[in-house]
């Protein structure tokens, strides 16, 4: 009887040592996507709203890819910045799909390492890419480099009306 109790238990222990599967890693990046047409509907979205599009060059094997998009999801300053003036798109990188006509149109962007971040107009039009290495601070990202790169390429940022009304304060 102590055995058949020893092996409930065990088994058991197994069954539940078995179930418990470490926390997986988030899925951003989809290799089977069509990134082209997804790419094409959020552009077209962030034309109605008024924003800019920054697409999230890497994949889901890349560390430092995971982490930007946990502060970004995170941070509240970051959050904030980002979602006024933006929509995101992971495009992804990996051996199961480069995505390398997109990537060719773009400028080649993974020139820069992973992640790289490429910032479309709301007609589609890229208009910079971003190295991440200079966002980056010890095993992280600086909250303040990322927020003034958001604000740099932000559409008010390059709408001409923006530096208009500044000149005529200064007229004045």
């Amino acid at each position: 009887m102590k055995r058949v109790i020893a092996c409930m238990i065990s088994l058991f222990v197994l069954g539940t040592a078995l179930a418990q599967t470490p926390a997986e890693k988030p899925k951003l990046y989809h290799p089977e996507a069509d990134a082209k047409a997804d790419i094409k509907a959020v552009v077209e979205k962030a034309e109605k709203e008024g924003k800019h599009v920054m697409i999230q060059v890497g994949g889901n094997w890349c560390g430092w890819c995971i982490r930007f998009n946990d502060k970004l999801t995170t941070n509240d300053t970051l959050k904030t910045a980002f979602e006024k003036n933006y929509l995101i798109y992971h495009l992804n990188y990996s051996k199961e799909n480069q995505n390398e006509e997109i990537l060719a149109s773009l400028g080649y962007p993974q020139r820069f390492g992973f992640p790289v971040f490429v910032i479309l107009d709301g007609k589609g039009n890229r208009i910079h890419t971003q190295s991440s290495g200079y966002l980056e601070q010890g095993k992280g990202y600086n909250t303040k480099e990322v927020v003034d790169f958001f604000n740099q390429w932000s559409p008010a940022a390059l709408d001409p009306k923006t530096y208009e009304k500044k000149a005529e304060v200064k007229k004045n």
